[in-house]
């Protein structure tokens, strides 16, 4: 949206009394300024004769738009609600622009006043950064309680701490004197539960029972978290990326990022994780630090009575949010760039960044991980990569593409199975379900088994002289007996193919699971298990290249590089890049993506492995379809989002696309001065529009404005209650002037206040990939359509939207949101 441009040009200049200077309805068409007002405008819902205040340009063919401006004809004591938004509509940017500018200008009329004006101006200037760090702090603060519990309660699957229940499984073995460096996770203090239950650490009974917990301790987490969201707050399942895209883009959903939606999604995130399911809370942190720039910014006036300035503060918050889940401030402020913004301006890119050095300053104050890490899967490597190396990372990038485009597919498919059968009606039992399969088949592999985050530490680490996995089980012919950091290639041993068979296992496992777990009640995020995915065939891929380099050492792609004895190959690295290839396969992310994950590393030289392989999967997966999985879930929802990186390429003309059609009935219309009340309120209840265009007369059918259904309704029952006289008789007046009326008829109701006097107009000539741009660039919610001047129909939001469905061949009927 370049709507900044438009107000330096004088959009929103001081010039209030330009209305008075219309001499008739020619000049008001023809030569009308951007005349604005600071009414409400219910748009999506918008039906056949919809209309909401426009963004308040004019446009002929030429594609001109006027400069002349009219903010409010100001009544002398406004109207309450008139201004504000319904559920399920979409905000009016440029309004909200021209209120914000209006406000800043009062304030600073009145500051020189006095001290007290003064400090409000302050205050006012200020409050910016003060909501941004207010929610810099609790979304941090809420991260590291979310880690911290998430940690414990997973652990609380396999044991518990005598010494100290709060302790998770490893720092209850931290102050242990017992401990050995081969058996390290072993400690007198933490007992398994088959050794609390049946007295036995060893053997198959003591296989059993903790199997057992496993799966019993699994199936109560994911049953108190689903049974939570159901109750209280429903819309705190999901990852929440899908809805805050919507939200920012302009649309109102009530109760979304409210204190309930924060409470609960923060309790069952860590109960969600815990139960071992294969989703991630990196997702869902977003969700929660839009919650808390959401609840902070109603402290602000500035914010609280004015959408679009509220969406500045979320799209920081959505900055905050990733800076926590993944340890990348500046990778934070990218994704809310890249991914979620839909208007960022510059001031809102430094608040970001604030926001995000805010939260992560506090989650490194936590050290929830104990590493003086931000997040527990940090990795540093040492070794170079070479350029043969780049062929095993662009083959990542393809299979993360394939991943992406299988997963997106096979995921929204599921989806909307469950929307249209009968298992939608039952999430409870979905859920159980879903955790049990997930418990059963988990427990046996120890890949699986573990929390989705270890998994990606095990795979990212490189195997050291300190490192006991069965990853680094490697027939160790070193003649050194010191010990050294870089450790050449070595041949592997039984535990390493072994752990390849059971990181394909784990590797199918995730596949299926990652697909019919995204999307159930319960929050789950896909950032952690993509990564996962990736990080595992990368892996895979990494120990096979490392072993044909040390078994192949003489082949002309070795020869020059990869010596005997020297550490040529990282296979941590490889998981690095097949975790990020896979994640930018279904997200189709590529800059804040590289960026985040080199901050993971801390390592610049990896930037160009990195970048190959996210550009890969995005090429890959765009060949099989252009939309990632959360504009794939925007689609399903039926939200009334216009995607920026759609092109609209079809020609067609803004007369095929508005309404009403020549079958519909005629646009329900207002005329400026010889309607009555009752004729209003009438067309109200007999219509399901939402707004109504208001035209000189029937017979001329000159466009003089346009009156929203709520305003219409809220200033009457307003004048039915404070002003005398005014009775269903009552002529209702839009125009400037009242008419001459007998000296018998009821006292007149002059409306003029709530009509937006220039309501955004096209021709029905003008080409609709034009009018698509301008919906997306301005975020319009709908626009008139006229010939000569003349009033023929209106475009919203939703007419785009069904018409790019139908140029699509998709169903135009899903493009309603529900």
């Amino acid at each position: 949206m370049e709507s900044e441009q438009l107000f330096h040009r004088g959009y929103c200049r001081n010039s209030y009394n330009s209305i008075t200077s219309v001499s008739s309805d020619e000049e008001l068409l023809d030569g009308a300024g951007v005349i604005m007002d600071f009414q409400t405008s219910e748009d999506d819902n918008l039906l056949d004769g919809d209309t909401a205040v426009g963004t308040h340009y004019t446009m002929t063919n030429g594609g001109s738009i006027s400069s002349s401006t009219h903010l409010l004809d100001l009544l002398d004591e406004p109207i309450p609600g008139v201004g504000t938004y319904d559920d399920f509509h979409t905000i009016d940017w440029v309004r909200e622009k021209c209120k914000d500018r209006e406000r800043h200008r009062r304030i600073n009329s009145k500051k020189k006043e006095s001290a007290w004006e003064m400090t409000k101006s302050l205050y006012d200037a200020w409050s910016g950064w003060l909501v941004v760090t207010l929610t810099g702090l609790a979304s941090g603060a809420l991260a590291g309680l979310i880690d911290i519990a998430a940690d414990w309660m997973t652990d609380l699957k396999e044991g518990i701490c005598l010494s100290a229940l709060w302790y998770n499984h490893e720092q209850c073995c931290w102050g242990s004197n017992e401990t050995t460096f081969e058996e390290r996770d072993k400690c007198p203090q933490w007992k398994t539960w088959a050794e609390l239950i049946i007295g036995q650490a060893e053997g198959p009974g003591s296989y059993i029972m903790n199997y057992m917990m496993y799966i019993f301790w699994a199936l109560s987490f994911a049953f108190l978290a689903v049974s939570l969201v159901k109750v209280f707050a429903p819309y705190a399942c999901g990852s929440g990326i899908p809805e805050i895209k919507t939200i920012l883009s302009g649309f109102i959903i009530r109760g979304y990022l409210g204190k309930w939606t924060l409470m609960i999604k923060t309790i069952t995130l860590v109960l969600a994780v815990a139960s071992g399911l294969s989703l991630g809370k990196e997702g869902p942190l977003v969700h929660v630090a839009c919650c808390c720039g959401n609840i902070f910014s109603y402290l602000f006036p500035k914010y609280s009575t004015n959408e679009a300035k509220k969406r500045e503060v979320l799209s920081a918050a959505s900055a905050a949010g990733v800076s926590v889940a993944f340890g990348a401030p500046i990778g934070g402020v990218l994704f809310s760039l890249e991914e979620v913004s839909y208007y960022f301006p510059l001031k809102t890119l430094w608040r970001s960044f604030f926001a995000a050095l805010v939260a992560a300053f506090v989650l490194r104050s936590i050290n929830p991980f104990g590493n003086s890490r931000l997040v527990l899967f940090y990795v540093e490597y040492h070794t170079p990569w070479y350029l043969f190396e780049l062929f095993p990372f662009i083959l990542l990038g393809v299979f993360g593409g394939l991943w992406g485009a299988f997963f997106i597919r096979a995921n929204i498919a599921w989806c909307r199975r469950r929307k249209s059968t009968k298992f939608g009606k039952y999430p409870v039992l979905e859920v159980i379900v879903v955790a049990a399969i997930t418990a059963v088949v988990a427990f046996p592999n120890p890949y699986t088994r573990l929390n989705t985050s270890e998994l990606i530490k095990e795979l990212f680490t490189d195997c050291g002289p300190l490192e006991s996995s069965s990853l680094c089980d490697y027939r160790n012919d070193m003649n050194a007996s010191k010990i050294v950091d870089d450790i050449p290639d070595r041949p592997a041993g039984l535990g390493v193919y072994s752990a390849i068979w059971q990181l394909c296992l784990a590797l199918i496992f995730k596949i299926i699971m990652t697909v019919f777990t995204f999307g159930i009640k319960v929050p789950s995020g896909l950032f952690i298990p993509s990564m996962a995915i990736g990080a595992i065939a990368g892996r895979i891929v990494g120990i096979a290249v490392e072993q044909l380099a040390y078994y192949h050492h003489d082949w002309f792609i070795f020869k020059e590089w990869c010596e005997v004895g020297a550490d040529c190959i990282t296979p941590g690295l490889y998981a690095m890049v097949g975790a990020a290839a896979c994640l930018g396969g279904v997200t189709r992310m590529t800059v804040s993506l590289v960026v985040i994950v080199f901050e993971l590393t801390g390592g610049l030289e990896y930037i160009v492995p990195l970048m190959a392989a996210v550009m890969t999967s995005k090429w890959v997966g765009d060949a099989f379809g252009r939309e990632g999985i959360y504009e794939a879930h925007i689609r399903l929802n039926g939200y009334p989002f216009l995607d920026a990186k759609e092109e609209f390429t079809h020609t067609t003309l803004a007369a095929d696309v508005m309404r009403p059609r020549r079958s519909d009935p005629p646009l329900a219309v207002l005329t400026q001065d010889n309607m009555t009340v009752d004729d209003i309120e009438n067309m109200i209840n007999e219509t399901s529009y939402n707004g109504f265009p208001v035209i000189m007369s029937r017979e001329s059918q000159r466009l003089v404005g346009f009156a929203l259904r709520r305003d219409l309704t809220i200033a009457i029952e307003s004048a039915r209650k404070k002003q005398e006289g005014i009775v269903g008789s009552s002529r209702v007046c839009f125009a400037q002037h009242t008419p001459s009326l007998p000296a018998e008829s009821p006292r007149p109701l002059k409306l003029r206040s709530i009509l937006d006097m220039s309501p955004f107009t096209v021709t029905d000539h003008t080409p609709m990939e034009i009018v698509v741009d301008i919906f997306r660039k301005l975020g319009l919610r709908q626009c008139l359509v006229t010939h000569n001047g003349r009033l023929l129909g209106i475009i919203t939001k939703k007419d785009i939207l069904r018409h790019m469905a139908q140029t699509a061949n998709q169903d135009p009927a899903s493009i309603m949101f529900n």
